[in-house]
């Protein structure tokens, strides 16, 4: 049987659809970046999935009853005791999202020189480790390293790579995180097995425990397919689980709280929480309501609860698998195996012509909004590189990545499957694809505001071959 979406459309939004010749005006005027491209230009929008998804007829319901008062309203009581049911932590403070939760803990842990080991730190999670002089590691599993082996648990934390750098920094880590699922590595899920052995070796070092929890139903919904031990379990069961292994967690509410907007830190630690409660009020409000309006906590104390409907995920697991077997069935080389929000497209294995220092994943996001009006988003040496201060030249990152993350409850499958048929004809003619060049970029987080420009096509002539080096 297929398995189909569990819910009904009742509103549409318009769909402006444009030609090339517009898309390469617009493109222009922004600088060549996607994220500066007004989203009415767009025809299908894959930038990400924070905060883009579609809220149900239940949350809208709720944010009806959204508590606007600026202290203790009951909108707070209702969304601290959905977070208190599934995470299960004792102090939830909310944030208008999850990078402001980042914030909040790396500015009240974190001190210069400290080493905060992860998974996979995403792009605002590292930024923000870094911006207190702290470290921010990378320790993905051995198995993340070969992108097309179709390992179940590709998001895991390397157990050795961990003890070896406690055992480095020893009172010099503040906190561990791990990332569930492990965005920037491809979109892979962390086992409770690795989890549960992160934990005790925290545990038995006195350091505290985070999880970044952002996609934390998806993760639960992976670990009860792959894990024997959990596929009897409820996914609410199996996410109370995971985060009784935790101290901690930063969240945002835009992925798997199915909201637009919204986030929040939590914490077994009173003393800690104080801490931030205290800087929260300094930037962000008060903490029973920390940026949002009442309706806001609202439509995500539903949305938690529904991030793990088992039908839900059933179908939002399926819809990208089905974009992802399409791609690869068709030779486009991709992570395996598919993620749960997005599909990878490895970039550097289908632009082998472009070198690392014109940014194939780029490049190749640059061609799919040109050829089909999509707009995706480069997770290579863009978002993760960076470029020495001294030299100018460019630190590559691990991987050249193109993600296409789908929205939560947006696109039907006759649209992905323009999708397919888009990146299908970029694939056939790929060589054509130039590279491109950075010409403006700020100190941090370049990948949002940087200014691009195509290179000339003499210079990638000879990284082909058909021109002679000079």
């Amino acid at each position: 049987m297929p398995v189909i979406e569990p819910f009904r459309i009742k509103v549409v939004e318009p769909i402006q659809m444009t030609t090339r010749r517009q898309r390469e005006e617009v493109l222009e005027e922004a600088g060549k970046n996607l994220f500066s491209v007004p989203a009415e230009s767009i025809i299908i929008d894959l930038l990400t999935d924070s905060g883009t998804g579609a809220m149900s007829a239940r949350q809208w319901a709720a944010m009806m009853v959204g508590d606007e008062s600026y202290a203790g309203g009951a909108s707070f009581r209702r969304f601290e005791a959905a977070v208190k049911d599934i995470f299960g932590f004792e102090r939830v403070i909310p944030t208008h999202q999850g990078r402001a939760a980042e914030r909040i803990l790396a500015s009240t842990l974190c001190q210069p020189g400290n080493v905060v080991p992860n998974n996979t730190h995403f792009d605002t999670t590292r930024a923000n480790i870094e911006a207190t002089g702290a470290v921010a590691v990378d320790l993905p599993c051995s198995e993340s390293v070969d992108l097309q082996e179709p390992a179940p648990f590709k998001g895991n934390m390397d157990l050795e790579g961990l003890v070896k750098s406690l055992d480095e920094n020893v009172g010099n880590v503040p906190f561990v995180m791990v990332t569930v699922t492990n965005n920037g590595g491809g979109g892979q899920p962390v086992s409770m097995e690795n989890i549960r052995r992160v934990s005790r070796i925290c545990r038995e070092r006195g350091i505290p425990f985070y999880l970044d929890a952002c996609r934390f139903a998806e993760n639960s919904f992976f670990i009860k397919q792959r894990e024997d031990a959990y596929r009897s379990l409820s996914l609410i069961d199996i996410a109370r689980e995971m985060f009784g292994y935790a101290d901690g967690c930063t969240m945002s509410a835009k992925k798997d709280g199915m909201a637009n907007i919204g986030g929040f830190l939590c914490t077994n630690d009173r003393e800690v929480a104080r801490q931030e409660e205290e800087l929260l009020i300094l930037t962000e409000g008060f903490p029973t309501y920390g940026g949002l309006a009442g309706r806001d906590l609202e439509a995500i104390a539903v949305g938690l609860y529904e991030a793990l409907d088992p039908d839900y995920q059933t179908y939002r697991h399926a819809s990208t698998r089905y974009l992802g077997d399409k791609l690869a069935a068709g030779g486009v080389p991709i992570i395996q195996p598919p993620g749960g929000h997005a599909i990878y497209i490895d970039a550097a294995a289908m632009l082998p012509h472009l070198p690392r220092d014109q940014f194939p994943g780029q490049a190749l996001a640059l061609e799919l909004f040109l050829h089909g009006g999509i707009r995706s988003v480069e997770t290579g040496s863009v978002m993760f590189g960076s470029r020495d201060a001294e030299s100018g030249k460019e630190i590559p990152a691990r991987n050249e990545l193109l993600r296409l993350a789908i929205p939560r409850r947006v696109y039907t499958q006759s649209q992905i499957d323009y999708v397919v048929e888009v990146v299908l004809e970029i694939f056939a003619q790929r060589h054509r694809i130039r590279g491109v060049r950075i010409v403006e970029q700020p100190q941090r987080l370049r990948h949002f505001s940087a200014v691009f420009d195509f290179v000339e096509r003499e210079a990638v002539a000879i990284n082909e071959g058909v021109l002679a080096a000079p």
